[in-house]
């Protein structure tokens, strides 16, 4: 339970290689600034989104520097387009606390999803809008009032994405955002959004992933492993896996994310009905 300093300097390049990657699109056909939002700038944005989780563990310089990661964080959001950072940190906290917990935990979907995405084409496009119910059920579920550090958040990731255009033009900023809607909708990343808690075999609420793509996501596919050591580093999730190998090697767990996003939409016994809602009990102290 340590930081993981090599976080730093992984974000800044990712952070880099976008600001080229906006350079490079400015002067391309449309089709190509949306080909490459998909094919490349997706799997960056959508791997920043999760080394901002990272950074709200304050993995990348530790409880002691708490502040130095939400700077951080606002700096990893950059190329995003939306601010997001700060506001993940707050309600992700929340999750891990109340894991499930009624009028808590954002993650899971309002009864409207529910009741309305239930079947196959409906579940597809659910899918595929899914960074926009991230980012809408909050102010449903659990609004919070708005803090300093969000309108920090906000101003400078508004003044980022007004410099892009005027410095770089209009292909550039809809390459960013398209990035960011494409990575975390229908993507195969996108996967872990929903191999992560929901209930494909009842009795077991949170699921580990052992595929590849750990590799683009620092290691969130560990979910089971994250959730009991959520102060552990993704890179050394594996390790926990290793050494406690007799409690995690027996759980259900899956090896494709693009076989989880199929299974959702095709099985018509799973919908975004299928995760555990509880009431918290005792004295909820929220973030």
């Amino acid at each position: 339970m340590k930081p993981d300093p090599n976080l730093i300097w992984i974000i800044t390049m990712m952070v880099l290689t976008q600001l080229v990657a906006f350079y490079l699109v400015k002067d391309l056909d449309w089709k190509w600034v949306i080909f490459w939002a998909y094919a490349f700038g997706s799997c960056i944005n959508h791997s920043v989104t999760l080394a901002i989780h990272e950074v709200s563990h304050n993995s990348a310089f530790g409880h002691y520097r708490a502040m130095w990661n939400r700077w951080f964080g606002i700096f990893a959001n950059l190329p995003i387009g939306v601010p997001y950072s700060v506001s993940f940190k707050r309600y992700h906290m929340d999750h891990h606390r109340y894991l499930g917990g009624d009028g808590i935990d954002v993650d899971i979907p309002t009864d409207f999803e529910g009741w309305f995405f239930c079947t196959t084409f409906r579940k597809f496009i659910w899918v595929v809008l899914q960074p926009l119910f991230y980012a809408f059920r909050p102010l449903f579920i659990n609004p919070k009032p708005i803090s300093y550090l969000e309108i920090i958040n906000t101003v400078i990731q508004v003044t980022f994405d007004i410099i892009i255009y005027y410095v770089l033009g209009i292909k550039s900023l809809v390459y960013m955002l398209a990035a960011s809607l494409l990575g975390l909708g229908l993507h195969p990343i996108s996967g872990h959004f929903i191999a992560e808690h929901y209930m494909f075999l009842k009795g077991h609420e949170t699921y580990s992933y052992y595929g590849p793509l750990n590799l683009l996501t620092f290691n969130v596919g560990y979910h089971n492993e994250h959730h009991d050591f959520p102060n552990i580093p993704g890179k050394s999730l594996p390790l926990v896996r290793k050494i406690a190998a007799e409690y995690y090697d027996n759980l259900p767990h899956y090896n494709s994310w693009i076989k989880v996003l199929y299974d959702f939409v095709t099985d018509d016994t799973i919908s975004p009905y299928s995760r555990v809602k509880r009431h918290p009990k005792g004295k909820v102290v929220l973030e």
